[in-house]
C-alpha cells in the first residue's frame, strides 16, 4: 500500500476496512476480553518498548471502557485501548496500546484502530500521547490538535505526572480531539 500523503482519509479507512473484509480479519469493539488474550497483551507490552507497560488488571479495567481488536479466528492481529483519567470530576480518556501485527503493518490498520477509537470517543475528551511521528501524523489526518503541557490544566499534567506519562515535550507530543480542544481553556480554570 502506498505511504499516506494527502490522501482523503475516508478513502483510507474504507482501505483498510476493504483489507480486513479479504483476509476475514474481523474489527470488534469489546468491552471484555479473556485473560488468555489480556496476558498476551500485557506480555507484549513489557516486551516492545514502544507500548507502556500494561499488567493484566490495568488492562481489564481499561477494555471496560471499549477496546477495538482485529481479530481472525482466536488470533488478535491488532488492538487499541483507551485509559480513563479523572481530572477534577472530568473524565479525560487517553488512547493507549496501539498495536499491529507486524504480518499487517502495510495495510493502514493502526489507523483504522486509532479512527476508530477517536470515532467512539468523538463526545468526551480524548487525548493521544505519542512520541512516534508516524502516529503524530496521524493523529493529525484524525483531526486531533497539538497541545503543549502549558495549555492543559494543573491537574491534567498531575494525573499524567503520577502515571508516568508526563515526558519530554520535543520527545513525546499531546494531542487531543475537538471536543477537548474546545474546552481546554476552561478546563485550565478548575
Amino acid at each position: 500500500m502506498n505511504t499516506i500523503l494527502d490522501i482523503e482519509i475516508n478513502s483510507v479507512i474504507e482501505q483498510a476496512e476493504l483489507f480486513c473484509t479479504k483476509e476475514e480479519i474481523e474489527i470488534k469493539l469489546v468491552y471484555k476480553l479473556s485473560n488468555k488474550s489480556l496476558e498476551i497483551i500485557s506480555e507484549r507490552s513489557r516486551e516492545l518498548s514502544t507500548l507502556y507497560y500494561v499488567d493484566v488488571d490495568m488492562l481489564k479495567t481499561r477494555a471496560e471502557n471499549g477496546c477495538f481488536i482485529l481479530k481472525k479466528n482466536d488470533r488478535i492481529y491488532g488492538h487499541i485501548f483507551v485509559h480513563e483519567h479523572l481530572v477534577k470530576g472530568h473524565s479525560v480518556f487517553e488512547r493507549t496500546s496501539l498495536w499491529v501485527d507486524r504480518e499487517c503493518r502495510n495495510y493502514n490498520l493502526g489507523l483504522l484502530l486509532m479512527y476508530k477509537m477517536t470515532e467512539l470517543f468523538s463526545d468526551s475528551f480524548l487525548i493521544s500521547v505519542a512520541q512516534t511521528p508516524k502516529v503524530h501524523y496521524y493523529n493529525e489526518l484524525l483531526g486531533m490538535t497539538h497541545v503543549t503541557l502549558a495549555k492543559m490544566s494543573a491537574g491534567l499534567v498531575e494525573e499524567l505526572e503520577k502515571l508516568g506519562k508526563l515526558r519530554d515535550e520535543h520527545s513525546f507530543r499531546y494531542y487531543v480531539n475537538e471536543c477537548f480542544e474546545s474546552e481546554i481553556g476552561h478546563l485550565k480554570q478548575i
